[in-house]
């Protein structure tokens, strides 16, 4: 297996960035749970419910993608990196599919996605420094805490936005997925204040990416 340079990665990273940010694949991602599910007539509210709170899920998987990507480049292990980029790569159809229901509704991505991608890397490349079970630790609480936040949309979807929940549905379980794995492999439980902080900045960008 080729070994990369730190500058390697670094502008693998930086391509990673780009494309994630204007929603430019590698590879097509896999067919959406939502595409054999017909369209409901929904009024122009529940569209827009079910919209803003596609756009926080979008931007969630932006936030996931960039976690990983900072947490890859810093990793130690070359086993850990190596769970980081596969783990990424797997998000990358979480992010198609929120991407594809925003346009069915007629509506658009946040326009902060560059910001939040900037936040998130530097958080996820700080926690690979910190240590890999570290690293780990933080994949495992951010993806509870996305699995919550999927719990919480799913309820409040229009009842027949059959399509959302087809999608919101299989995030789920793919996301605790995640989690399950990244215990397995040794992630520390993170303090509290850290958990505190993470939720804080979780409910700043829910509220703000709802509207912008």
């Amino acid at each position: 297996m080729r070994q990369y340079s730190f500058f390697d990665r670094l502008c693998m990273v930086a391509d990673s960035a780009l494309k994630t940010t204007q929603g430019i694949y590698d590879a097509a991602p896999r067919t959406s749970p939502a595409e054999d599910i017909a369209e409901q007539d929904l009024t122009a509210d529940e569209q827009k419910r079910a919209a803003n709170l596609m756009r926080i899920n979008h931007t969630g998987e932006v936030c996931a993608q960039a976690l990983y990507q900072g947490q890859a480049l810093t990793a130690k292990l070359p086993k850990t990196r190596q769970e980081m980029e596969h783990a990424a790569q797997e998000e990358v159809d979480h992010l198609a599919w929120c991407s594809e229901r925003l346009d069915e509704l007629n509506s658009h991505e946040s326009y902060l996605n560059p910001l939040w991608y900037a936040g998130s890397f530097t958080i996820g490349a700080v926690a690979g420094l910190v240590g890999d079970k570290w690293s780990l630790g933080f994949v495992a609480e951010t993806e509870n805490q996305v699995c919550k936040h999927l719990e919480s949309h799913l309820d409040k979807l229009p009842e027949q936005d059959y399509k959302s929940k087809a999608i919101l549905s299989q995030m789920h379980t793919e996301e605790l997925k995640h989690a399950t794995t990244a215990i397995d492999n040794g992630a520390a439980e993170l303090p509290t204040p850290v958990k505190l902080g993470m939720k804080t900045m979780s409910k700043v960008m829910t509220r703000t990416v709802y509207y912008i």
